[in-house]
């Protein structure tokens, strides 16, 4: 009986290993399924907790609309700033210059 125990033992430790691999691979090409589209870059805004975050985004069509599915944060400007227009106007233009060079890049 002792001589059956180590391959038994090897064989579901092999079958969990599958089985694991095979929910981890599941889940990542679920995401990717839901993206319906090439992706683009694009530049937002996003306020949150008293602060205006400018970022570029890396967005593709969904099944339930765009799927972002990376961000980059230009510039955080506090919504209290006293220049606050001329900083947002600043991180607009350096966030379209940016998201130029991406598009480039991905060609």
């Amino acid at each position: 009986m002792r001589l059956l125990t180590l391959p038994v033992t090897l064989i579901v430790l092999a079958v969990l290993l599958y089985l694991l691999f095979a929910v981890v691979r599941r889940s990542g090409t679920a995401s990717r399924r839901d993206v319906g589209g090439p992706a683009r870059w694009e530049a937002d805004t996003v306020m949150e907790n008293g602060w205006t975050l400018i970022v570029v985004r890396k967005v593709a069509p969904g099944r339930n609309g765009p799927v972002e599915l990376t961000r980059q944060t230009v510039r955080a400007i506090a919504d209290n700033d006293p220049d606050w227009d001329e900083r947002y106007r600043e991180g607009m233009l350096e966030a379209r210059n940016r998201v130029s060079t991406l598009e480039i890049e991905n060609g």
